[in-house]
């Protein structure tokens, strides 16, 4: 028993063997080959053991039926005991996920002893549960149902998308690869390594205090968390929930737009895709920071436009006759508008889709347009919904614009620095990957087609990426600031190579270019698995850009620990100097307390508009006990000017290593006894 149980995935192997040996000894053409093996239906097993797996473990924390091991010291246990809870027993999920999933898609290339014999694998793997003792039987009989259901689902899908004859083939893909990637993304949510960003958290922060506006974005971002964690609590899952819609909904338009240009089913789908892997766009579908909704309003903006522009004849537009007229013949235009001003809310540098429209149609034989009130009207109503970020500024003190400007290094001055051209160019072919940065821009300015679709492409893209191009050499620019102008280089690379009428390198053997293409891709698609797992080639902590976002729940546990033994003995305030600890404080500290950020010498931030330390205190005077505890990154010593405003304080270090024992990151914990608050002056820079 305890080898079925710890071991059990050991006797599958003979049962593929006979498989293979099946494809091998009935091999059919290679055109077939994908839907009529094994193969096939080995990938939709793992999809369907992966689905299983998630939703099983997520069953049982809301059970919460705690394991015989633990509840009963009596139990003779051969296996391991964790202390995750008991029902359902994922064991017995999986294996019978496994079991009906491949027993369908396999039931004519096997006999039926082999058949037979996976069922008896599956009833040993999950009544071994029991004998080793961490189990009881209706964990597994609740375990079997809900493999047994998750794969007949699984098997309902394919048979409607993959396997649906009534339905394109290219479009019946696309469908169940963005479902199947969902599902992975809510597993990797609920599972993975990765606590929230420090930005993620400061932006739940905001999501506490709802404004129409914020210190250094729009309130989109604010409202979007709030919506998630009111239907599914302050958790992480609440939040990054919404960066898996809106990344589908991203490749679904992606897919509407290339089809509504194009025409081309294959190349709308392949397009769509290939926005899913790159490196740029692939961590906006699991962290939910303001480039998840930004790029979804980009792409949307861009098929409302293309389909507004395509259907534009030269007529007045004061020739309608009454309001409804109106509407019903400027609908879409006004709908654009609706959508570039929620761009703005999210995102500043949605200002840069009004100033590709502008230069796409004065450059292409839509420039009519632009002697009509059409496009000023979208504009118009842009701005309108764009307003609150107006009004609150300007009851602000126009915090925003010092602060865009101070980011921007405008008050720097004008300087080169080729340090940051390069380091900028070297980024953007990093997170693009090599082949496809090259290929994309490749197309853009060779082609010989300057068509519509072809300046539509150029417009939307070459601008933005030029600006922040030239902006790079007077400072420094984040890999991501230009990422909304490689979603027309995207639509470039898929049609100029992807697609034989519109293909630019046709002096070039069909093979050579499939295969740039696939290597491409290939490429794309190991540095993004690299990035949801760095643990696979064991990178350096300061090399791993994920390990920012690990190891704060574990400061969290820490801080809670002393904020909670403290509160026994009177008020407890959590501060910091940095936004980031503060953010993370806030939202990993049981109970989610409020958390402060004082001023150390550091540039402004949201927390300078709230309520500070010292308000706080003298608003509950009453109290009489006010103790402190202060954290910062790195091992410091508590600053002259707190260490006088306490009667006395206690220093604790933590060291937060990740899986392999590998340093992530030191915090100084610093418990100050009797604080009496701190003045510190307004920040100076933005």
């Amino acid at each position: 028993m305890p080898l079925f149980s710890n071991k059990g995935y050991l006797f599958l192997l003979p049962y593929i063997i006979i498989l293979l040996w099946h494809d091998y000894k009935y091999r059919t053409t290679r055109e077939a080959f994908f839907f009529k093996t094994s193969f096939f239906a080995i990938i939709i097993t793992f999809f369907s053991f992966i689905f299983t797996d998630w939703l099983a473990n997520e069953m049982k924390y809301f059970i919460g039926r705690i394991r015989p091991c633990i509840s009963m010291p009596e139990v003779r246990l051969l296996a391991g005991c964790t202390d995750s809870f008991s029902m359902p027993s994922n064991h017995s999920a999986n294996a019978f996920a496994i079991l009906t999933t491949l027993c369908y898609f396999t039931r004519k290339q096997v006999p039926i002893w082999a058949t037979f014999y996976l069922f008896v694998l599956a009833f040993f793997v999950t009544i071994s549960r029991v004998y080793v003792g961490v189990h009881y039987p209706m964990d597994l009989l609740a375990g079997a149902s809900v493999g047994f259901l998750v794969s007949i689902f699984v098997i309902s899908l394919v048979k409607y998308t993959l396997l649906n004859k009534k339905m394109n083939i290219y479009k019946g893909f696309f469908i169940f690869i963005l479902f199947a990637l969902s599902i992975f993304r809510i597993y990797y949510i609920s599972n993975g390594p990765l606590d929230l960003s420090s930005d993620e958290a400061h932006y739940w922060e905001w999501s506490r205090r709802l404004d129409l506006s914020y210190y250094s974005k729009g309130p989109m971002i604010a409202y979007l968390i709030y919506a998630g964690t009111s239907i599914f609590g302050d958790n992480v899952f609440g939040i990054r929930l919404m960066a898996v819609l809106f990344s589908i909904l991203s490749s679904l338009f992606l897919y509407k737009l290339i089809k509504s240009m194009y025409d081309d089913e294959p190349s709308a789908v392949f397009g769509s895709l290939i926005f899913q892997v790159i490196p740029l766009f692939t961590p906006f579908g699991i962290i939910f920071s303001i480039d998840s909704p930004f790029i979804f309003f980009w792409i949307l903006s861009l098929y409302l436009f293309w389909s507004v522009i395509v259907k534009s004849e030269s007529s007045s537009f004061l020739k309608n006759s009454s309001l409804s007229d109106f509407l019903s013949n400027n609908k879409v235009w006004i709908i654009l508008g609706i959508v570039i001003g929620m761009g703005l809310l999210t995102k500043y540098t949605m200002s840069f889709f009004i100033l590709c429209c502008f230069l796409f149609l004065l450059f292409s034989d839509k420039r009519f347009l632009l002697k009509t009130l059409k496009p000023y009207l979208a504009v118009f109503i842009a701005f309108l919904i764009f307003s609150p970020v107006i009004i609150w500024n300007i009851q602000n003190d126009w915090v925003t614009l010092r602060h865009t400007a101070g980011h921007a290094g405008i008050t720097e001055g004008f300087r080169i620095s080729l340090k940051n051209f390069g380091a900028f160019l070297g980024s953007q072919i990093g997170v693009i990957t090599p082949i496809i940065f090259f290929m994309a821009f490749y197309s853009l300015f060779k082609s010989d087609k300057p068509n519509l679709q072809h300046r539509f492409l150029f417009f939307f893209c070459i601008p933005v990426i030029a600006f922040f191009i030239l902006k790079s050499l007077q400072g420094k620019v984040q890999a991501n600031w230009a990422m909304h102008g490689y979603i027309t280089a995207i639509i470039a690379f898929t049609i100029y190579y992807l697609n034989p009428e519109h293909r630019i390198l046709k002096n070039w053997k069909p093979i050579f270019i499939k295969s740039l293409l696939i290597a491409g891709i290939m490429i794309a698609f190991m540095v993004t698995a690299l990035t949801h797992y760095p643990s696979l080639i064991n990178i350096p902590a300061k090399l791993d850009p994920t390990s920012r976002l690990r190891g704060w729940d574990k400061l969290g546990n820490e801080v809670g620990k002393i904020y909670y033994s403290l509160l026994k003995k009177g008020d407890v305030i959590i501060f910091s100097d940095s936004y980031q600890v503060s953010s993370q404080l806030a939202f990993y500290v049981k109970g989610n307390p409020v958390t402060y950020c004082i001023n150390l010498g550091r540039r402004m931030n949201q927390y300078d508009l709230w309520e500070d330390i010292n308000s706080y205190i003298e608003r509950n005077k009453n109290k009489k006990i006010f103790n402190a505890i202060f954290v910062k990154i790195g091992n410091i010593e508590l600053p002259s000017e707190l260490a006088k405003m306490a009667d006395s304080y206690e220093k604790k270090i933590l060291t937060v290593y990740d899986k392999k024992n590998n340093i992530l990151r030191q915090y100084t914990i610093f418990i100050c006894y009797n604080f009496k608050g701190i003045e510190t002056p307004k920040p100076i820079t933005f």
